[in-house]
């Protein structure tokens, strides 16, 4: 048997475009960093379309429940979820508003978040180092803190083209600070050739937004000067304004160009001239070609489209319907999923093997996992009808009664309230349906399903 010599080498690259550590995936020199975090801040901070789509995603992200699940029923696994889940939110900072800064990395399409670690003594701690709930001395998160996108400097590479840290410009003390990859968490919306800034969910959305920016300008300038009317300022006959050679009237000149720049309509509105000059407001009675607002509400549209958030535009011109809707909220509902799953397999990855490693948890089976809930709940009609057409018995489930209820917004039921209502009650109706006669006419439950129908 002749064995075949491994090669461990690294032979190719990813074919990700950088020279050293500038990465030159981008082909518009505008939104190539630094420059593309300013446009990306406008974009989000200044376009309501876009403001109304990032606020609805991570509104509905935040609203998702987030729990860890252990590896196997054995007491160590258990013990080590029940560890990991107390770690999540014995933080500096709540674990929604940490999951809400990770979220900037739909706008900038990266973000990176530094580990800060404690040593868990109590809460009567005075140095934030050791504060926190409980007091078991073991180690757990203590924050963890963005660098914000805009202080970016540079990545550093290793020489197979890895990632090994975010080198950070702090605007601050203007020192250089250099935080390796170990130290922290990279979350990037998409993952391609590895690239580190990953791409931003509105880089699709830029050019529809660049025209749109540029047409509400023209707009407000016409509407501006459709009200206030076109300035026109007369010379006194025989005054050459355009003579560069006598400096008296180039300055002259300058003087009426600025008169006429200037001009605008309010409480302090009014021009002094001397005697011979005419100064008149020009206004144009004719409509304009371009329907302006249909322009802006057809880009508007695209914008919303390149994030699967056309829904937020539904009813604005009049028009959609119900399943429409509930199809393009689908569809949103499926991509954030894939987001806040992308978020968690981060978490996953990265920061809780180095938790479990740090505490010494022995035998365990493997390591707890932290998982998201979904973005979109059923409602209750579809859970109605999918009891009915599988003809469950929830009577005698108590951790499935109890999920029920928490998907309609009720209490959770204790396991005495549930022995002595609803598993009685499921034995009283099993003894019933034995002293009932067999019944072989099956157009009850023709009924039935013909009543499903109304359901959908």
């Amino acid at each position: 048997m002749i064995l075949e010599r491994i090669n461990y080498k690294q032979l190719g690259s990813t074919g990700l475009r950088r020279y050293g550590g500038y990465v030159y995936e981008e082909f518009l020199p505008m939104l190539k960093w630094p420059r593309a975090g300013d446009i990306y801040q406008e974009m989000a901070d200044n376009d309501p379309v876009v403001g109304a789509i990032l606020y609805l995603a991570e509104m509905l992200i935040r609203n998702a429940e987030w729990s860890t699940e252990a590896a196997s029923d054995k007491p160590v696994d258990i013990e080590a979820a029940e560890f990991l889940y107390s770690c999540m939110h014995d933080m500096d900072t709540s674990w929604a508003d940490t999951i809400s800064e990770i979220l900037s990395m739909l706008t900038y399409g990266f973000s990176f978040h530094e580990i800060v670690y404690k040593i868990r003594r109590g809460p009567h701690e005075r140095n934030s180092k050791f504060r926190s709930k409980y007091s078991d001395g073991k180690i757990g998160w203590r924050r963890m803190p963005i660098r914000s996108q805009a202080t970016l400097h540079e990545w550093m590479f290793d020489d197979e083209g890895d990632i090994k840290a975010f080198v950070q410009h702090d605007p601050n003390t203007g020192k250089i600070v250099v935080i390796p990859l170990s130290k922290g968490l990279l979350f990037r919306t998409r993952v391609l050739r590895d690239n580190p800034e990953g791409k931003s969910l509105l880089r699709n959305a830029y050019r529809p937004w660049y025209f749109k920016k540029h047409i509400e300008e023209i707009e407000g300038i016409g509407i501006e000067r459709d009200l206030a009317g076109f300035p026109v300022l007369h010379a006194p006959e025989g005054l050459d304004l355009w003579n560069d050679e006598d400096t008296r009237l180039v300055k002259l000149r300058q003087n009426a160009e600025e008169l006429i720049r200037n001009v605008r309509r309010d409480s302090e509105e009014g021009v002094l001239l001397p005697h011979g000059w005419e100064f008149k407001l020009l206004s144009s009675g004719s409509a304009r070609q371009f329907d302006t607002s249909a322009i802006i509400n057809r880009y508007d549209y695209r914008i919303a489209i390149t994030m699967l958030s056309d829904l937020v535009l539904l009813g604005g011109e009049k028009t959609g319907s119900f399943a429409m809707a509930e199809t393009k909220q689908s569809l949103l509902a499926t991509a954030l999923n894939a987001q806040i799953q992308n978020i968690a397999d981060v978490f996953n990855k990265y920061a809780v093997p180095k938790l479990m490693h740090y505490n010494n948890f022995e035998g365990i089976t493997d390591y707890p996992k932290i998982v998201p809930g979904n973005i979109e709940s059923p409602s209750l009609k579809e859970i109605a009808l999918l009891l009915r057409s599988m003809g469950l018995d929830i009577s005698g489930d108590m951790e499935l009664m109890n999920h029920l209820r928490k998907i309609s917004s009720l209490p959770q039921m204790s396991e005495e309230v549930f022995n002595e209502v609803y598993r009685n009650q499921g034995k009283k109706e099993g003894l019933e349906l034995k002293d009932k006669s067999f019944n072989d006419d099956d157009t009850v439950d023709n009924d039935l399903e013909q009543n499903d129908l109304d359901y959908m």
